[in-house]
């Protein structure tokens, strides 16, 4: 019973470790995909600008 009670404790402990590896891989995506947003936007910009200055 006892042995048991390890295997489904360290079952559960497997789990827990993988959802939270696979919570910050998904995290470190969406901070990656916004930080690309933001500095494509910028860049976007940038390009704007310089498009209206010239006649």
């Amino acid at each position: 019973m006892g042995r048991l009670l390890l295997k489904v404790a360290a079952g559960v402990a497997a789990a827990l470790v993988l959802l939270w590896v696979l919570s910050v891989l998904v995290g470190l995506l969406v901070w990656l995909l916004v930080t690309a947003l933001v500095v494509g936007l910028a860049l976007l910009g940038a390009a704007m600008l310089r498009g209206q200055r010239r006649p």
